[in-house]
């Protein structure tokens, strides 16, 4: 692989673990490191001009639904709470094919880098008409992106007490057959892989206690993250009480769902104790602020999580509760939220953007990720900071509050993705074309 030098970058925020911001300094990327930081490098390979520009790590998803994305905007379901959102699309969903899952997930991925986005994990929890894990995997190394597909299921449908349509679920010992059919095909646990597997049941009303238990020995022993949805909204603790006497917080311990090697999203409405549960055993959260504001399930305690020491990371949920996949925009939303239910001070510029890079790399087991180091991955994003969007701004460094919200360029692994604001390895135009055909003829059905 050739040498990069990123050359005479303004400002690098470099999420190291001083938190050290640089000025008129540069970095040098080898074999898909980043070998040097610092001013007046040299470089007999390629040179990335970046002054004018704001150097970050790349941002990091920790939960998205890719398939969503051929969903957008669905009459019908565009104003209702969770539970009823789900029942309007779950029909819809159960029409997609593997090329629905692939295009989806491209079109996703896409997104996700141009918003500054190197790492993604995504919750793929239903398998119709001949869809696998893989349509996904495969969409991502084809865009480029550090990729963290989680096999998801449902195996309780609505005639046994569950939420999704029947002909949505699974057998539960098919479901674990596959996890670790798509675990041993495709995981790769080593510093600076491209993809790691894990195991995702979908959420407490849509798969079984056994399932959850099961999921967490398998996991252990193949040595890969478990993750889940919970305690996203009222509905979802109310049926946690109903149907298993407990809280969501306590349904997860009881379980084996606690631990670093855990993540659940949204957590909305974590008490706290559940809190303390979580900081205590290193329990992660996906904190998902657009989708959260868009189903009304409420805002989360992000500020006292994060006070208590839960590890918190950013996910942009899936595009049929968001409508949009923009990472760096949903990171200004999780400051503007905290700052709403918490005041002006509560979160800063700086530290949502921490949980969107360093944050998020921690949350997914990713050490090697979500900060600028030397011997740390070379996945970094570069803004332009001359443009309109920083105008004016006396602090370029603050990007959520005065930046643009399409990155310049984008590396992952030292290779470019993102290139003057156009993704370098397929045809958008195209790309966008096939989803758009997918999408109308998924109206008529």
């Amino acid at each position: 692989m050739t040498d990069t030098l990123v050359k005479n970058a303004d400002v690098i925020l470099t999420m190291d673990d001083a938190r050290r911001e640089l000025t008129r300094s540069d970095i040098l990327i080898q074999n898909g490191a980043i070998a040097q930081i610092g001013p007046d490098l040299i470089c007999t390979g390629q040179v990335v001009d970046a002054q004018g520009c704001v150097v970050t790590p790349g941002l990091v998803n920790t939960h998205h639904h890719l398939y969503q994305t051929l969903t957008r905007a669905v009459p019908g379901g565009q104003d209702a709470l969770l539970f009823g959102w789900l029942q309007r699309l779950y029909p819809i969903w159960a029409h997609f094919t593997p090329d629905h899952m692939f295009t989806s997930a491209q079109v996703g991925l896409a997104e996700l880098a141009l918003s500054g986005c190197t790492l993604s994990s995504d919750h793929l929890y239903l398998y119709p008409n001949g869809a696998r894990l893989e349509d996904t995997i495969h969409a991502a190394r084809e865009i480029g992106l550090r990729f963290h597909p989680t096999r998801g299921a449902m195996s309780i449908g609505v005639s046994t007490g569950g939420l999704p349509p029947d002909d949505l679920v699974e057998n539960e010992s098919a479901i674990l057959q596959d996890c670790a059919r798509v675990i041993d095909a495709f995981h790769d646990p080593a510093e600076g892989s491209m993809c790691r597997v894990g195991i995702a049941p979908c959420s407490p009303f849509s798969v079984s206690r056994d399932l959850m238990r099961e999921a967490a020995l398998l996991a252990r022993d193949k040595g890969v993250m478990l993750h889940t949805h919970l305690a996203e909204n009222e509905e979802d603790i109310a049926y946690s009480l109903e149907k298993f006497g407990c809280r969501p917080g306590q349904y997860a311990q009881d379980l084996g769902w606690v631990g670093a090697d855990v993540w659940h999203a949204h957590c909305v409405k974590l008490d706290p104790a559940e809190i303390a549960l979580f900081a205590a055993t290193k329990t992660g959260v996906a904190h998902c602020p657009c989708s959260n504001c868009r189903l009304g399930s409420g805002i989360a305690p992000v500020r006292a999580m994060r006070d208590a020491g839960v590890p918190v990371g950013l996910g942009v949920d899936g595009s049929a509760s968001n409508d949009a996949g923009n990472l760096v925009a949903e990171a200004r939303q999780a400051m503007l939220l905290q700052r709403v239910a918490q005041g002006a001070d509560a979160m800063s510029a700086r530290e949502a953007l921490e949980i969107a890079t360093r944050g998020g790399a921690d949350i997914l087991g990713r050490p090697d990720c979500g900060r600028l180091a030397v011997g740390k991955r070379a996945d970094l994003a570069i803004w332009d900071t001359s443009g309109l969007a920083s105008a004016g701004s006396w602090d370029p460094a603050a990007l959520l509050l005065a930046g643009p919200t399409v990155v310049r360029d984008l590396f992952v692994e030292g290779r470019g993705v993102v290139r003057d604001g156009q993704l370098t390895t397929l045809d958008m135009g195209a790309l966008i074309a096939r989803q758009n055909q997918m999408a109308k003829e998924l109206g008529t059905l």
